[in-house]
């Protein structure tokens, strides 16, 4: 075999774009898309995004243009995770839970020069240049009166023309939360996007009978590549505006959802809610966003829900890991089992395994105990951060991207979450976790769920404080809580002072420390002053 490197002939540059054609020839009457009363089939389907592609193209797009939209989980966006890239274009899906001033921004950082709102969030783009940038409107009817409906109208029902030269091209970029500055753009790539897809359907165990409930925001991640994996399977996405707790109920029932992702926050809405049931069928609920306790996953699975524990960030096309389940576990008892599905487990199939290292990039020891970063590398880790080349070299030092997550190695090879490296509270010296503390007060029965922080302290530097949200018609005290945590963890994690309130969060559920943490600090600024 001679030595050169050899490129076969019938190599074609992997893009998720093709699992719709595919599906569309293969089953063309399969429903693929419910939202209310709205029915596509995959042959329905595929005609709207070949409209939406070859219209973008008639009005100028150029090769990876980005073309940016705000919108909720609603047919018009998940059409977008195709056209867009088949017209040559990267999408640029917005967080409708931005500001105007951070939409604006990223509109303008991102050079997008068509943008798709929903009329929901027309007050979010106000400040938008309509000569710059091309605003369609999306009134999310599906009558022939929706601007949308009009632009699709105007477009061929015929294929564009559509050639990808490498698949290392964008396909997309996701704006990260930008908690601790102006949010960053990460790059997807079509090749990334594709083996994610292709990941989910593995690890997720999806397929021709999935009914997938989009729960979790389309604009996240891309949706974790549910988008382009659910259509891959030939599944059916089922649209939802917002993820309201008693219509999450509702459609599981009605439209036979068989799997729906979401951070925790969003499985306790569902558990402790007055609609929920226990489904005939096991219901697939993949969860991440932050660490899940094992008193909400017993709660999960009580309810005949299946929990999938995985982890990533935006930087990694969202899931990275998963808690991949050993036969030998199903003798334990209910709580040992939630105990070990709260770890985050090992990479994906599609991935490189995660390290967990020291500051020297030396692996830490698998003894379950010693903190390390947490490293990734391999196909489903960004490209990098648009037009941040500084911070995008920052994140690679090493040749791996850095999460800032820290975490212990299990003997078996599972990394376990402690922190961000950011919340980490450090006490007399001491390191604490501020998820040990969490899933230590939300095993008290008046607790719904909490979150904990840094607070400055005179004496020892800092020392926590938790938020608690109590349970409707529960009642707790500080000093409570305070001994329930004396009882189960050493007294110098235990926080120093509890407050009862409701969280801040993101639109995808995650809990907003950053807001509590620089109330706090502010406090004790006004105090010095």
């Amino acid at each position: 075999m001679p030595s050169q490197t050899i490129k076969s002939v019938s190599r074609t540059e992997l893009s998720p774009v093709c699992f719709l054609n595919r599906t569309a020839y293969v089953m063309p009457e399969k429903i693929a898309v419910v939202h209310g009363e709205r029915r596509y089939n995959y042959a329905q389907f595929q005609e709207r995004v070949y409209r939406f592609a070859s219209r973008l193209k008639e009005l100028g797009l150029e090769k990876h243009g980005r073309v940016a939209f705000l919108s909720p989980n609603i047919p018009a966006l998940l059409e977008a995770h195709f056209a867009i890239p088949m017209a040559g274009g990267v999408l640029v899906a917005i967080n409708i839970r931005l500001n105007a001033d951070e939409v604006s921004y990223i509109l303008e950082h991102s050079g997008a020069k068509f943008l798709f709102v929903d009329s929901e969030f027309l007050p979010l783009v106000g400040q938008v240049n309509d000569k710059e940038v091309q605003i369609t409107r999306i009134d999310d009817s599906g009558m022939e009166s929706d601007p949308y409906e009009s632009f699709l109208r105007e477009g061929s029902p015929q294929q564009p023309d559509y050639y990808l030269e490498d698949e290392e091209e964008p396909i997309a970029i996701n704006y990260t939360s930008g908690t601790t500055g102006r949010p960053k753009g990460v790059i997807f790539s079509h090749r990334g996007a594709y083996l994610n897809a292709l990941g989910e359907i593995i690890e997720i165990g999806i397929n021709q009978e999935t009914v997938y409930l989009w729960t979790l925001p389309m604009f996240h991640c891309n949706g974790w590549c549910f988008t382009w994996a659910v259509t891959a399977v030939a599944g059916t996405h089922v649209c939802l505006r917002r993820p309201d707790a008693g219509e999450i109920w509702k459609l599981i029932k009605k439209e036979g959802v068989t799997h729906f992702n979401g951070a925790p926050t969003v499985q306790i809405m569902l558990v402790n809610h007055e609609d929920a049931f226990r489904p005939e069928k096991p219901v697939t609920v993949t969860i991440a966003g932050a660490p899940p306790s094992p008193t909400l996953l017993e709660k999960i699975e009580a309810l005949n829900l299946k929990p999938i524990h995985v982890y990533g960030l935006t930087e990694t096309y969202g899931p990275h890991t998963i808690c991949e389940w050993h036969p030998s576990w199903d003798s334990l008892s209910e709580a040992e089992k939630a105990t070990i599905r709260a770890r985050q487990g090992q990479a994906y199939v599609t991935a490189d395994l995660v390290r967990v290292v020291d500051e020297n990039m030396a692996d830490v020891p698998k003894d379950g105990k010693t903190i390390g970063e947490v490293v990734m590398r391999g196909n489903n880790v960004m490209i990098g951060y648009f037009k941040e080349v500084e911070a995008t070299e920052k994140a690679f030092n090493g040749g791996w991207f850095h999460s800032g997550d820290l975490a212990v190695w299990h003997p078996d090879g599972y990394i376990e979450l402690r922190d961000r490296l950011k919340d980490i509270i450090i006490s007399g010296g001491e390191n604490i976790s501020t998820i040990e503390i969490e899933q230590t007060i939300v095993k008290h029965p008046a607790v719904l769920e909490c979150a904990v922080i840094a607070i400055p302290d005179e004496k020892w530097g800092e020392r926590p404080k938790a938020f608690v949200t109590l349970r409707k018609n529960a009642r707790a005290t500080e000093k409570e809580i305070i001994d329930f945590c004396r009882q189960k963890i050493a007294r110098y994690k235990c926080p120093a002072a509890v407050e009862f309130d409701e969280l801040p969060k993101t639109s995808t559920g995650k809990v907003q420390k950053y807001i509590l943490r620089e109330r706090e600090w502010a406090r004790k600024e006004k105090r010095i002053n």
